[in-house]
């Protein structure tokens, strides 16, 4: 029996590394190979481990894993990219016969993925002039023009994410369509799939992604971003930016305290939740399951049998 590509998304803290590998155990014993498919952005850093909760290669059961630790921190990530990465991985592992899972929660990288997704060009004169009119007056004022040529873009990106403002207005300029023009066909999948999303209620969420942030500095991050820095994580156009980094930077510079560095982060966290749950939960083929449910794995096994 051939199986569906299996997709398990939802905000970050709700578990989706470690249902993908119980997923991929119980396919395996039942006489299903399966291999595991990185869709997180940041976890594509080689090092960045501690504030990525990347599963270390101990943790991950003698089950393949794929996009991890690709990438240095001074290279700049790109959806463009890790598409086209993606796609060639998740071919391989169906000429092995297997049985490709993909495991993240950053919602443009998934849906590359899952639904027929062309990016546009790029401009590098667009894109210089672009970038530093937001070095000059910050996002705000890039934010404001974005809002008003293409109002969904705006409410779908944000006021604080430059990076993305940036690459809303290029594309708009270079094509003359809204950027949202651009965007994944989320009513038909590029391939069948089983789309599993991990839901927790809110409050509980608050509570794990707080505990998972001052964990993080318990658990070391302070001294993984020095080794970074020594690797050049300053010029990182991407990795330097990734939530927990940039504040444990400015913790390391002494610009922040550590009490407000874990506070910056934890609720730049809770932000990031709140946009991966209205991502995902547009998606019209997603099943949804509690994190916590005593039965999510044999929920979630039945679901992907029954589309074999």
């Amino acid at each position: 029996m051939t199986l569906p590509l299996l997709a398990v998304v939802g905000a970050t803290g709700t578990g989706k590394s470690a249902l993908s590998l119980v997923l991929a155990e119980r396919l395996v014993a039942d006489g299903h190979p399966a291999e595991i498919v990185n869709a997180d952005a940041m976890q594509l850093y080689r090092g960045m481990d501690i504030g990525t909760a990347k599963l270390a290669p101990a943790e991950r059961r003698g089950i393949p894993h794929h996009l991890l630790d690709i990438l240095e921190v001074t290279e700049e990530a790109s959806v463009a990219d890790y598409q086209s990465r993606a796609l060639e991985v998740i071919g391989d592992i169906r000429g092995r016969g297997a049985t490709p899972i993909l495991v993240g929660g950053s919602g443009l990288y998934v849906s590359s993925v899952l639904y027929d997704f062309r990016f546009p060009g790029t401009d590098p004169a667009i894109r210089a002039r672009l970038e530093a009119e937001l070095a000059a007056h910050g996002p705000g004022m890039v934010f404001q023009r974005l809002r008003e040529l293409d109002p969904d873009a705006a409410a779908a990106i944000g006021p604080y994410n430059g990076r993305r403002i940036v690459r809303a207005l290029e594309v708009i300029e270079l094509t003359g369509e809204p950027f949202g023009s651009g965007l994944p066909d989320e009513s038909r999948l590029r391939e069948p799939a089983v789309i599993l999303g991990l839901s927790a209620p809110r409050d509980r969420l608050v509570s794990r992604l707080d505990e998972r942030v001052a964990g993080m500095w318990r658990d070391g991050l302070l001294k993984e971003v020095r080794g970074l820095l020594a690797q050049g994580l300053e010029r990182g156009v991407t990795a330097r930016r990734a939530i927990g980094y940039a504040q444990a930077v400015a913790q390391l510079a002494g610009d922040l305290p550590e009490t407000e560095a874990i506070g910056q982060a934890a609720a730049l966290t809770r932000r990031y939740a709140r946009r991966q749950v209205g991502w995902f939960r547009r998606y019209p083929h997603a099943e949804w399951l509690e994190h916590d449910d005593p039965d999510l794995v044999d929920r979630a096994l039945a679901l992907t049998l029954a589309h074999g």
